[in-house]
């Protein structure tokens, strides 16, 4: 009801009063601009159907009046540019148009074809033949850290166990992180340093980053929050980034580069299919 009550409202404001000739074509006309009609199944009525009905005609009378200008800018520049500008870009729309779809295709025929599994040789390989293009931008930290209420009970439990961190004191503190304000217990994988910094606030606060800059043992207290930090590895910037912070970028250029190999092929083998077929001939 509401999608018929909007076409009806919509003609009714077009229409009456109007003398306005219908197209051959069958449908609703809303618009004319010269011998181009804007119909009503143009519009997808369905974005309106939220709105209420003063709102929902306001906004195709909208959609309607930038159709319009659109057109008649169109038919401007049909009769004021000069013809070899306008040749020019229909040389351009139709290049863009081949280019859209045999990118599309091309990319359809990729997708279907290309192989993404990569082993841990390949991704070996690719960072040794592109080392100068892993050098680092930023320090990289290997560390676990905690934050808790100074004055937890077993506060003093907490920092034995995080400074030893044997396998038993990992699983207890997993098991009792539910005090913890934050934390983050992974030391095995490399984070950026400002990552660290927007974790732990005192550090935002004026406290020494050197303290960062080496693997140490830190304790910083905030207000009422105690934070316990263990920095296992540093990395500064410049230095070779390791394979394990790369993986990602190792795994993207591996694809690309399968992917530049695999259209070459699959384009060799579109043609000599053509001319096995006989749909292509070149004349001497």
């Amino acid at each position: 009801m509401r999608i018929f009550y909007l076409v009806f409202s919509i003609i009714l404001l077009f229409f009456v009063g109007c003398d306005v000739s219908k197209p051959d074509a069958n449908g609703i006309p809303l618009a004319r601009v010269n011998d181009v009609y804007l119909m009503a199944e143009d519009i997808d009525l369905t974005e309106f159907e939220n709105l209420n009905p003063e709102d929902s005609l306001l906004q195709i009378q909208t959609v309607i009046r930038n159709w319009a200008t659109q057109q008649l800018l169109i038919d401007g520049a049909s009769m004021n540019l000069e013809e070899k500008q306008q040749s020019d870009f229909e040389v351009l729309l139709e290049q863009y148009r081949t280019d859209l779809y045999t990118s599309a295709y091309v990319e359809a025929l990729v997708q279907r074809n290309l192989d993404t599994s990569i082993t841990t040789t390949e991704l070996s390989v690719t960072y040794n033949q592109n080392k100068e293009l892993f050098v680092l931008r930023e320090n990289l930290l290997k560390l676990r850290y905690i934050n808790i209420g100074s004055n937890i009970s077993n506060v003093n439990e907490i920092k034995r166990r995080f400074k030893r961190y044997n396998s038993e004191d990992q699983a207890i503190l997993d098991t009792i992180s539910i005090q913890f304000n934050s934390f983050f217990l992974n030391d095995s994988i490399w984070i950026k340093e400002d990552q660290v910094v927007s974790k732990i606030e005192p550090l935002q606060k004026g406290f020494n980053k050197l303290l960062l800059k080496k693997p140490n043992f830190i304790q910083l207290n905030d207000s009422l929050e105690l934070y316990l930090i263990q920095i296992k590895e540093v990395l500064a910037s410049g230095s070779q980034a390791p394979i394990e912070y790369v993986l990602p970028t190792l795994r993207q250029i591996i694809i690309n580069q399968r992917k530049l190999k695999l259209i070459g092929q699959l384009k060799n083998e579109i043609v000599n299919d053509a001319i096995k077929n006989k749909k292509f001939e070149i004349y001497e």
